[in-house]
């Protein structure tokens, strides 16, 4: 259902990005964001599932600045290149990539922005300081909670897996007492990652619950 394509970031950087188009007029644009893996084969299968939902979908390739193709698995090698290119590429950066994804997206009519893990972090960050955003969706985005100051300019849904060892739900939590307005689920049997499909890290009730939630936000927002 999709194809790579460029972008072009508003600092001159060309950067890839796999852009799955829906059959018939989109209902809006979607950016996707990817965990530290790269878009790799699952983020790909997701931008193509908001595709068969009536989204143009775009997810970009925002570790093309560190490593061009950045493509792996979830094996410990793997998963230590990803926290090294992470960390090689500062956030700020990462946002120019995933603006240019938003101008893309736009040909679809209004844009969301959707992330996971690292990409979960960025698309707080993203509806607090990129524009042209009509809502925007993280999943267990660690960074998130130690970001509370910010302040989104377009709609927020936040999902967090209770088990998650990465994120304690304690700080998860005090985020959303502290944000009242943005919805923040929890899920009793989710860990980390537990929209994975395919991976051990899956966990179905979580990643159900957490679809449903994400799609009607979404059409109540994107239409």
């Amino acid at each position: 259902m999709g194809e790579w394509i460029k972008l072009k970031a508003s600092d001159g950087f060309e950067l890839s990005a796999w852009r799955a188009e829906p059959k018939g007029a989109p209902r809006g644009g979607l950016v996707v964001v990817q965990e530290i893996f790269g878009v790799n084969a699952h983020i790909r299968s997701v931008a193509d599932g908001f595709a068969a939902d009536g989204y143009l979908a775009i997810a970009p390739a925002i570790f093309d600045r560190g490593e061009r193709g950045f493509d792996v698995g979830y094996e410990p090698e793997a998963m230590a290149r990803g926290f090294a290119l992470a960390q090689k590429i500062d956030r700020e950066t990462m946002l120019l990539d995933v603006a240019a994804a938003v101008e893309a997206a736009k040909a679809g009519g209004k844009v969301g922005v959707v992330g996971y893990c690292l990409g979960g972090t960025l698309a707080w960050l993203t509806a607090a300081k990129v524009g042209g955003l009509a809502a925007a969706v993280g999943y267990y985005g660690g960074g998130v909670p130690a970001l509370g100051e910010l302040k989104p300019r377009a709609p927020v849904m936040l999902h967090f897996g209770e088990l998650d060892a990465h994120i304690p739900i304690d700080g998860v939590r005090g985020f959303a007492a502290a944000h009242p307005d943005t919805p923040v689920f929890t899920y009793p049997t989710g860990g980390h990652a537990f929209n994975r499909y395919g991976n051990a890290a899956y966990d179905a009730p979580s990643a159900t619950l957490a679809r449903q939630r994400t799609m009607a936000f979404f059409a109540s927002k994107l239409g």
